[in-house]
């Protein structure tokens, strides 16, 4: 027999609710190499990031990676760590803080953002739980990855339909994949680009460097490359510049396989 999740402090009588999740990646708890190995296990353990026969992944990751990646993440944490943690989290707090009296004061009230994490803490269970103690009916989940991947956008989905087949009364759910070509999206990369060029002077060449995944991704049928390539091509539009004056690039690969190209290092290299 099924057991759900129930609330202790439901009501009939609670008021309705809408509920926003935003959703990060995530990051481990400290930067040392004990809390990395948490982080990484939980990461590399999910088969919408790693598609490969998990009995052979298992003696790679357990065998080889846990062993020897901790130490050297663990470093690379250290150098960018904050009083506030990691910088991913602490930012993305404080756009879920920041998000809360803005659309509360658009939709006049009961509106409460929630920040989870696919990976670490706080996780997405703990979001959607924060948001059900405050009588959200309706919640919006919305991964912070503007171009869609199997490996991001659809792992959150994953999580949050986990925790969601646990609860008896289930909300209203919209969730947003993607959102490479939004305008506010856009017109944000805009405003910022051309705020640090005002300061600072336009470059030579813009440089678009997004994140990196394996070739097989896109032969797969991820619309992830042509995404990034559509966000690139409208901003360059706004910004009026020729194709000699920027450029896409991915950055951040890993392992022996071909990933998505040209790849940054090697562009800022030539």
């Amino acid at each position: 027999m099924t057991k759900y999740k129930g609330s202790p402090s439901f009501s009939h009588e609670q008021a309705d609710s809408t509920g926003i999740l935003l959703v990060n990646l995530g990051t481990p708890d400290e930067p040392t190499p004990s809390a990395v190995r948490r982080y990484l296990a939980e990461f590399l353990s999910d088969q919408r990031v790693i598609e490969i026969p998990r009995v052979i992944w298992k003696l790679i990751l357990h065998g080889i990676i846990l062993r020897v990646r901790p130490t050297k993440v663990a470093h690379a944490y250290q150098q960018v760590w904050t009083g506030k943690g990691s910088p991913l989290l602490a930012i993305t707090l404080a756009q879920a803080e920041a998000l809360n009296p803005i659309l509360n004061e658009k939709f006049t009230g009961n509106v409460n953002v929630e920040v989870g994490m696919r990976y670490g803490n706080p996780s997405i269970a703990s979001g959607l739980n924060a948001l059900k103690e405050a009588g959200a009916r309706r919640i919006i989940v919305l991964p912070l990855y503007p171009q869609y991947s199997a490996t991001t956008s659809a792992s959150v989905f994953d999580a949050v339909a986990d925790e969601l087949k646990t609860w008896r009364w289930v909300p209203d759910v919209r969730f947003i994949s993607h959102y490479p070509d939004h305008r506010g999206y856009i017109s944000a990369l805009v405003k910022s680009i051309k705020k640090h060029q005002a300061k600072n002077g336009a470059p030579d060449k813009l440089l678009f460097s997004f994140h990196g995944l394996p070739k097989r991704n896109l032969e797969l049928g991820d619309p992830y490359y042509c995404e990034c390539q559509k966000t690139a091509r409208l901003v360059v539009e706004q910004l009026n510049l020729s194709e000699e004056q920027y450029q896409v690039c991915f950055q951040s690969r890993f392992g022996k396989a071909e990933w998505l190209q040209p790849y940054t290092d090697k562009t800022l290299e030539a």
